[in-house]
């Protein structure tokens, strides 16, 4: 199977987002990015909308994940308050 396409099936199946395929896959973020938004379009169109989709709504909860990411961090550092 074609790297690109193997990459874009992952990311959905596994609703993960552009960091975690790259930790995945061994490849860096820009790779993966590289992969998903620019040789995945003209591979498979119709996967590349699902993708597409996908990366619309991580990026409409990246705050929401890096505040929580934020709290971990603080907890943890900060057992007492």
């Amino acid at each position: 199977m074609d790297i690109v396409l193997e990459v874009a099936e992952y990311y959905i199946n596994n609703k993960s987002t552009v960091r975690e395929c790259a930790k995945y896959f061994g490849k860096g973020k820009s790779t993966i990015h590289n992969y998903l938004h620019i040789l995945l379009p003209k591979k498979s169109p119709s996967l590349y909308k699902k993708v597409s989709a996908l990366a619309q709504l991580n990026f409409k909860e990246k705050h929401i994940r890096g505040g929580l990411a934020t709290k971990r961090k603080f907890e943890k550092t900060n057992p007492l308050v």
